[in-house]
This record gives C-alpha cells, sequence and structure tokens, in this order.
C-alpha cells in the first residue's frame, strides 16, 4: 500500500499580522519536499523532492501563485477558525 499526500498548515501570530503558510508533501511516510512561505521557495528532503523543487522554484508564474497562498488560504480562513482558536499570553 502507497501513501501520497499533502498537508497545508497556517501558523498565526498577533492574529493575521504575522502568518506562515507551510505545504508538505509525503511519499510512504517519508516527506519529500516542502514550502514555506517564511522562506519563500520550495525546499526538497529527497533527492526526487530536490528535483521536484528546483523545477517547480524555476517557474515564476508557479512561485507567484504559490508565495499568495498565504492571503488565499490563511488569512482568508482566519476568521473562520478564530473562535474555536485559543488565545495565549
Amino acid at each position: 500500500v502507497f501513501q501520497h499526500m499533502f498537508r497545508s498548515e497556517c501558523y498565526f501570530t498577533n492574529g493575521t499580522e504575522k502568518v506562515r503558510f507551510v505545504n508538505r508533501y509525503i511519499y510512504n511516510r517519508m516527506q519529500d519536499m516542502m514550502f514555506d512561505s517564511d522562506v519563500g521557495h520550495f525546499l526538497g528532503f529527497t533527492p526526487a523532492g530536490e528535483r521536484w523543487a528546483r523545477d517547480w522554484n524555476s517557474d515564476p508564474e508557479w512561485m507567484q501563485y504559490v508565495r499568495t497562498a498565504v492571503d488565499r488560504h490563511c488569512r482568508h480562513n482566519y476568521r473562520l477558525a478564530d473562535p474555536f482558536s485559543v488565545e495565549r499570553r
């Protein structure tokens, strides 16, 4: 049985003031590649992931689309999760 998945996560600091978007690409419980909005590009962790990251990072239109995911996914959906989140001080 093979497992292929990706996981998107949003990390909020001070509401929507500081938002970090992380998208992980996983195959058979091993993370191949990851996009981190703080870094601004894809990082590869396996030989295949490094190759995919290099290809995806070289496409300026795709990178612009991925970089705007912070606004499209995280900030847009913040008000939906806000009532369920716990403020920590």
